[in-house]
């Protein structure tokens, strides 16, 4: 075996052990949120030494970010008609979580932040970064950073009704039902002329 060959051989088993880490770390964060969630688990279930995970990720919190580092793959909502972002952004994360529900790291994510302020932090980091921007480039970004956040507090409120706390209420909803209750209250968000609770004084200003 050459030393390049070593070398390549060497990063293909780093990459296997990472991989094996991260998969392992993503059904114990699903199965038992962030607080039960020990390193010693993780790496029995991924059949190597606790020491390998603090190696590749050095603590839980760096290993918890890692393994759910999340795209939400937000549409470019500059082609989307004004009268139809809020229900492309309710549609949206309807097909994301309706497709497995059970996999999807952002449904893991809002899990352990409901109890963990760490995941909590990282929750909002990831909404700050990615549903702002978003919406800045199709309304321009004073307005998009006046309503993000509660266009997000609609949107998570969803996945946490629907798919953690599974109300009865809202399980029960169809899809077309969902998009026509919850679409009209992000619409109104959006609406460009209405003055919302808080921005009065900025107005004023």
């Amino acid at each position: 075996m050459t030393p390049g060959t070593e070398t390549t051989s060497t990063d293909r088993r780093s990459d296997r052990t990472r991989a094996a880490i991260l998969r392992a770390a993503r059904e114990r964060f699903a199965a038992q949120g962030y607080e039960r969630t020990t390193i010693r688990a993780v790496a029995a279930d991924a059949e190597i030494d606790p020491s390998m995970v603090m190696r590749y990720f050095g603590n839980k919190a760096q290993l918890f970010d890692t393994a759910l580092a999340i795209d939400l793959r937000l549409p470019d909502l500059t082609a989307v008609a004004p009268n139809e972002l809020a229900r492309a952004l309710v549609r949206h994360f309807l097909d994301r979580w309706e497709g497995d529900p059970a996999d999807d790291a952002l449904l893991v994510l809002l899990r352990s932040a409901v109890t963990n302020e760490h995941a909590a932090t990282r929750m909002h980091e990831i909404f700050a970064t990615q549903i702002a921007p978003a919406l800045a480039a199709a309304l321009g970004p004073e307005l998009a950073a006046h309503r993000a956040g509660l266009v997000s507090s609609q949107l998570l409120g969803l996945g946490l009704t629907r798919y953690l706390l599974r109300l009865p209420a809202v399980t029960a909803l169809t899809r077309n039902e969902i998009e026509d209750g919850l679409a009209p209250a992000i619409e109104a968000i959006l609406e460009p002329g209405r003055v919302l609770l808080g921005e009065a004084g900025d107005t004023a200003g």
